[in-house]
Protein backbone atom coordinates (compact mmCIF):
# COMPACT_ATOMS: atom_id res chain seq x y z
CA UNK A 1 0.00 0.00 0.00
CA UNK A 2 2.44 2.21 1.01
CA UNK A 3 4.14 1.85 -2.35
CA UNK A 4 1.26 4.18 -4.75
CA UNK A 5 1.78 6.97 -1.89
CA UNK A 6 5.56 6.75 -2.59
CA UNK A 7 4.64 6.81 -6.38
CA UNK A 8 2.72 10.05 -5.66
CA UNK A 9 5.44 11.90 -4.15
CA UNK A 10 8.29 9.77 -6.31
CA UNK A 11 10.48 8.81 -3.58
CA UNK A 12 13.58 8.10 -4.80
CA UNK A 13 13.64 10.81 -7.04
CA UNK A 14 13.26 12.90 -3.73
CA UNK A 15 15.80 11.09 -2.24
CA UNK A 16 18.49 11.62 -4.56
CA UNK A 17 17.08 15.77 -4.22
CA UNK A 18 18.03 15.82 -0.59
CA UNK A 19 21.48 15.47 -1.94
CA UNK A 20 21.06 18.88 -3.08
CA UNK A 21 20.37 20.88 0.30
CA UNK A 22 23.36 18.64 2.03
CA UNK A 23 25.66 20.00 -0.37
CA UNK A 24 25.00 23.49 0.28
CA UNK A 25 24.53 22.94 4.15
CA UNK A 26 28.61 21.97 3.63
CA UNK A 27 29.15 24.55 1.09
CA UNK A 28 28.44 27.38 3.19
CA UNK A 29 28.82 25.92 6.69
CA UNK A 30 32.61 24.20 5.93
CA UNK A 31 32.04 21.08 7.98
CA UNK A 32 29.32 18.85 9.18
CA UNK A 33 26.88 20.35 11.64
CA UNK A 34 26.02 18.34 14.71
CA UNK A 35 23.91 15.14 14.73
CA UNK A 36 20.76 16.68 15.91
CA UNK A 37 20.62 19.36 13.38
CA UNK A 38 21.41 16.96 10.59
CA UNK A 39 18.69 14.54 11.73
CA UNK A 40 16.48 17.16 11.97
CA UNK A 41 16.92 18.36 8.96
CA UNK A 42 17.36 15.38 6.87
CA UNK A 43 13.67 14.44 8.26
CA UNK A 44 12.42 18.07 7.26
CA UNK A 45 14.12 17.70 3.75
CA UNK A 46 12.40 14.33 3.32
CA UNK A 47 8.66 15.45 4.72
CA UNK A 48 9.31 18.90 2.15
CA UNK A 49 9.98 17.23 -0.71
CA UNK A 50 7.62 13.98 -0.43
CA UNK A 51 4.69 16.72 0.28
CA UNK A 52 5.41 18.69 -2.58
CA UNK A 53 5.81 16.38 -5.05
CA UNK A 54 2.20 14.64 -4.24
CA UNK A 55 0.89 17.77 -4.42
CA UNK A 56 2.35 18.33 -7.66
CA UNK A 57 0.00 15.43 -9.03
CA UNK A 58 -3.16 16.57 -6.66
CA UNK A 59 -3.31 20.07 -8.37
CA UNK A 60 -2.94 18.75 -11.66
CA UNK A 61 -4.89 15.15 -11.38
CA UNK A 62 -7.68 16.64 -13.80
CA UNK A 63 -4.55 17.64 -16.50
CA UNK A 64 -3.18 14.85 -16.02
CA UNK A 65 -6.66 12.30 -16.27
CA UNK A 66 -6.83 14.12 -19.94
CA UNK A 67 -3.36 13.91 -20.89
CA UNK A 68 -3.09 10.52 -20.46
CA UNK A 69 -6.75 9.08 -21.92
CA UNK A 70 -5.39 8.24 -24.84
CA UNK A 71 -2.99 5.88 -23.71
CA UNK A 72 -0.87 4.33 -21.08
CA UNK A 73 1.14 5.88 -18.86
CA UNK A 74 5.08 5.37 -19.89
CA UNK A 75 7.02 4.16 -16.69
CA UNK A 76 9.14 7.12 -16.37
CA UNK A 77 12.77 6.91 -16.25
CA UNK A 78 15.49 4.68 -13.89
CA UNK A 79 15.29 7.28 -11.04
CA UNK A 80 11.61 7.10 -10.75
CA UNK A 81 10.65 4.11 -12.78
CA UNK A 82 6.98 2.48 -11.89
CA UNK A 83 3.76 0.99 -13.27
CA UNK A 84 2.24 2.82 -10.56
CA UNK A 85 3.34 6.76 -11.94
CA UNK A 86 0.38 9.25 -11.48
CA UNK A 87 -1.58 6.97 -9.09
CA UNK A 88 -4.25 9.62 -8.70
CA UNK A 89 -4.85 9.47 -12.78
CA UNK A 90 -4.64 6.36 -12.67
CA UNK A 91 -7.10 5.85 -9.99
CA UNK A 92 -4.33 3.74 -7.43
CA UNK A 93 -5.35 6.17 -5.24
CA UNK A 94 -7.89 8.72 -4.57
CA UNK A 95 -7.70 12.08 -4.19
CA UNK A 96 -8.29 12.54 -0.70
CA UNK A 97 -5.80 9.64 0.53
CA UNK A 98 -3.36 12.03 -1.60
CA UNK A 99 -4.51 15.03 0.26
CA UNK A 100 -3.84 13.38 3.72
CA UNK A 101 -0.46 11.79 2.50
CA UNK A 102 0.19 15.85 1.12
CA UNK A 103 -0.94 17.50 4.60
CA UNK A 104 0.64 15.14 6.90
CA UNK A 105 3.94 15.21 5.42
CA UNK A 106 3.77 19.47 4.96
CA UNK A 107 2.57 19.80 8.76
CA UNK A 108 6.29 17.71 9.81
CA UNK A 109 8.32 20.22 6.82
CA UNK A 110 6.62 23.32 8.51
CA UNK A 111 7.46 22.02 12.36
CA UNK A 112 10.83 20.89 11.06
CA UNK A 113 11.49 24.34 9.48
CA UNK A 114 10.49 26.03 12.42
CA UNK A 115 12.33 24.29 14.75
CA UNK A 116 15.44 24.99 12.32
CA UNK A 117 14.77 27.90 11.61
CA UNK A 118 11.15 30.25 11.32
CA UNK A 119 12.55 31.80 8.23
CA UNK A 120 12.47 28.80 6.47
CA UNK A 121 8.42 28.58 7.86
CA UNK A 122 8.16 31.30 4.59
CA UNK A 123 10.29 29.19 1.97
CA UNK A 124 8.27 25.88 3.09
CA UNK A 125 5.30 28.12 2.11
CA UNK A 126 6.54 29.78 -1.00
CA UNK A 127 7.40 26.24 -2.58
CA UNK A 128 3.80 24.93 -1.94
CA UNK A 129 2.03 28.43 -3.47
CA UNK A 130 5.13 28.75 -6.47
CA UNK A 131 4.56 24.45 -7.34
CA UNK A 132 0.53 25.30 -7.68
CA UNK A 133 1.35 28.14 -9.94
CA UNK A 134 3.71 25.96 -11.89
CA UNK A 135 0.42 23.21 -12.28
CA UNK A 136 -1.55 26.39 -13.45
CA UNK A 137 0.79 27.25 -16.17
CA UNK A 138 0.89 24.52 -17.74
CA UNK A 139 -1.31 25.46 -20.66
CA UNK A 140 -0.41 28.76 -20.44
CA UNK A 141 3.53 29.60 -20.92
CA UNK A 142 6.36 27.92 -20.97
CA UNK A 143 8.37 30.24 -18.98
CA UNK A 144 6.61 28.53 -16.11
CA UNK A 145 10.16 26.41 -16.50
CA UNK A 146 11.40 29.40 -14.24
CA UNK A 147 9.19 28.47 -11.56
CA UNK A 148 9.87 25.23 -11.51
CA UNK A 149 13.41 26.23 -10.66
CA UNK A 150 12.66 28.31 -8.13
CA UNK A 151 10.43 25.57 -6.40
CA UNK A 152 13.47 23.30 -7.19
CA UNK A 153 15.74 26.03 -5.19
CA UNK A 154 13.72 25.59 -2.06
CA UNK A 155 15.33 22.91 -0.36
CA UNK A 156 19.34 24.29 -0.96
CA UNK A 157 18.18 27.68 0.32
CA UNK A 158 16.14 26.25 3.28
CA UNK A 159 19.28 24.28 3.85
CA UNK A 160 21.58 27.74 3.71
CA UNK A 161 19.51 29.49 6.63
CA UNK A 162 19.91 26.27 8.29
CA UNK A 163 23.35 26.93 8.77
CA UNK A 164 23.84 30.30 8.50
CA UNK A 165 21.13 32.58 9.60
CA UNK A 166 22.18 35.79 7.86
CA UNK A 167 23.78 34.68 4.50
CA UNK A 168 25.42 37.09 1.98
CA UNK A 169 22.68 37.87 -0.54
CA UNK A 170 25.21 38.14 -3.66
CA UNK A 171 26.25 34.36 -2.68
CA UNK A 172 22.67 33.31 -2.22
CA UNK A 173 21.69 34.62 -5.74
CA UNK A 174 24.73 32.79 -7.08
CA UNK A 175 23.66 29.71 -5.48
CA UNK A 176 20.01 30.76 -6.80
CA UNK A 177 21.14 30.68 -10.61
CA UNK A 178 22.93 27.88 -10.44
CA UNK A 179 20.00 25.42 -8.58
CA UNK A 180 17.91 27.06 -11.27
CA UNK A 181 19.98 26.66 -14.61
CA UNK A 182 20.39 22.73 -13.15
CA UNK A 183 16.70 22.01 -12.66
CA UNK A 184 15.95 23.45 -15.93
CA UNK A 185 18.22 21.94 -18.27
CA UNK A 186 18.71 18.85 -16.57
CA UNK A 187 15.31 17.87 -14.75
CA UNK A 188 12.73 20.28 -16.47
CA UNK A 189 13.16 20.43 -20.10
CA UNK A 190 13.84 16.21 -20.28
CA UNK A 191 11.02 15.63 -18.33
CA UNK A 192 8.47 17.87 -20.74
CA UNK A 193 10.68 16.11 -23.80
CA UNK A 194 9.58 12.69 -22.14
CA UNK A 195 5.37 13.47 -22.44
CA UNK A 196 5.34 15.75 -25.70
CA UNK A 197 2.92 13.40 -27.14
CA UNK A 198 0.40 13.47 -24.00
CA UNK A 199 1.10 17.23 -23.45
CA UNK A 200 -0.18 18.02 -27.48
CA UNK A 201 -3.13 16.25 -26.45
CA UNK A 202 -3.69 19.38 -23.44
CA UNK A 203 -2.75 21.98 -25.48
CA UNK A 204 0.26 22.16 -23.34
CA UNK A 205 2.96 24.98 -23.73
CA UNK A 206 6.33 23.75 -22.93
CA UNK A 207 9.39 24.37 -24.28
CA UNK A 208 9.89 21.14 -26.70
CA UNK A 209 6.57 21.67 -27.96
CA UNK A 210 7.39 25.40 -28.55
CA UNK A 211 10.96 25.17 -29.66
CA UNK A 212 10.89 21.84 -31.33
CA UNK A 213 13.61 19.38 -30.72
CA UNK A 214 16.77 21.23 -31.97
CA UNK A 215 15.61 24.61 -29.89
CA UNK A 216 15.08 22.59 -27.09
CA UNK A 217 18.36 20.34 -27.44
CA UNK A 218 19.94 23.74 -27.66
CA UNK A 219 18.51 25.48 -24.66
CA UNK A 220 19.24 22.51 -22.85
CA UNK A 221 22.80 22.60 -23.51
CA UNK A 222 23.21 26.17 -22.97
CA UNK A 223 21.96 26.03 -19.46
CA UNK A 224 23.65 22.69 -18.29
CA UNK A 225 27.11 24.29 -19.99
CA UNK A 226 26.27 27.40 -17.90
CA UNK A 227 25.25 25.19 -14.97
CA UNK A 228 29.25 23.72 -14.84
CA UNK A 229 30.63 26.83 -15.77
CA UNK A 230 28.57 28.95 -12.59
CA UNK A 231 29.60 25.43 -10.42
CA UNK A 232 32.91 26.89 -10.77
CA UNK A 233 32.67 30.05 -8.56
CA UNK A 234 30.20 28.00 -5.85
CA UNK A 235 34.28 27.76 -3.61
CA UNK A 236 33.75 31.71 -3.39
CA UNK A 237 30.46 30.50 -0.75
CA UNK A 238 32.81 28.43 1.28
CA UNK A 239 34.97 29.38 4.60
CA UNK A 240 36.86 26.71 3.65
CA UNK A 241 39.60 27.12 0.56
CA UNK A 242 38.80 24.18 -1.96
CA UNK A 243 41.33 24.61 -4.23
CA UNK A 244 42.01 23.32 -7.83
CA UNK A 245 41.29 19.61 -6.97
CA UNK A 246 38.08 20.79 -6.15
CA UNK A 247 36.92 22.84 -9.08
CA UNK A 248 38.66 19.83 -11.88
CA UNK A 249 36.59 17.16 -10.00
CA UNK A 250 33.16 19.24 -9.47
CA UNK A 251 33.71 20.42 -13.01
CA UNK A 252 34.17 16.79 -14.59
CA UNK A 253 30.88 15.91 -12.93
CA UNK A 254 29.80 18.24 -14.34
CA UNK A 255 30.85 17.33 -17.79
CA UNK A 256 29.73 13.79 -17.71
CA UNK A 257 26.66 13.88 -16.06
CA UNK A 258 25.21 17.19 -17.59
CA UNK A 259 26.91 18.42 -20.52
CA UNK A 260 27.73 14.69 -22.19
CA UNK A 261 24.51 13.60 -22.23
CA UNK A 262 22.83 17.10 -22.99
CA UNK A 263 25.04 17.20 -26.62
CA UNK A 264 24.04 13.44 -27.20
CA UNK A 265 20.07 15.01 -26.85
CA UNK A 266 20.61 17.79 -29.00
CA UNK A 267 22.19 15.39 -31.38
CA UNK A 268 19.26 12.68 -31.81
CA UNK A 269 16.72 14.50 -30.30
CA UNK A 270 14.92 11.36 -28.95
CA UNK A 271 13.01 11.24 -26.34
CA UNK A 272 14.95 8.27 -24.71
CA UNK A 273 17.92 10.12 -24.51
CA UNK A 274 15.68 13.21 -22.42
CA UNK A 275 15.09 10.12 -20.43
CA UNK A 276 19.18 9.30 -19.91
CA UNK A 277 19.96 13.34 -19.44
CA UNK A 278 17.07 13.48 -16.59
CA UNK A 279 18.72 9.98 -14.53
CA UNK A 280 22.33 11.36 -15.13
CA UNK A 281 21.35 15.09 -13.93
CA UNK A 282 19.59 13.69 -10.79
CA UNK A 283 22.65 12.16 -10.00
CA UNK A 284 24.18 15.81 -9.85
CA UNK A 285 23.32 16.44 -6.68
CA UNK A 286 24.60 13.50 -5.31
CA UNK A 287 27.75 13.68 -6.96
CA UNK A 288 28.34 17.35 -5.48
CA UNK A 289 27.56 16.29 -2.22
CA UNK A 290 29.73 13.21 -2.32
CA UNK A 291 32.80 15.74 -3.32
CA UNK A 292 31.94 18.43 -1.36
CA UNK A 293 32.36 15.59 1.65
CA UNK A 294 35.19 14.19 0.75
CA UNK A 295 36.78 17.36 0.60
CA UNK A 296 35.45 18.39 4.53
CA UNK A 297 36.45 15.57 5.82
CA UNK A 298 39.64 15.17 4.24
Amino acid sequence: MLNRFFALSRTTHGILDIAMPGFAALLWLGEFPSWPVLFLSLLTAFAGYTAIYALNDLVAIKTDREKFAGGSINEGYSVEASAMRYPLAQNILTPRQGWLWFGFWYVIALLGAYLLNPVIVFIVLAAAILEVIYCRLLKVTYWRTLVSGLVKSAGPVSAVFVVKPNPSLPLLLLMLVWLMLWEIGGQNIPADWNDVEEDKRVGAKTIPLTFGPKGAGLIVVITLVLTTLVSLFLPLISPEPLGIPYLLISGLAGVYLLILPGLQLYRTRESRQAGRLFDHASYYPLAQLTIMALFVLF
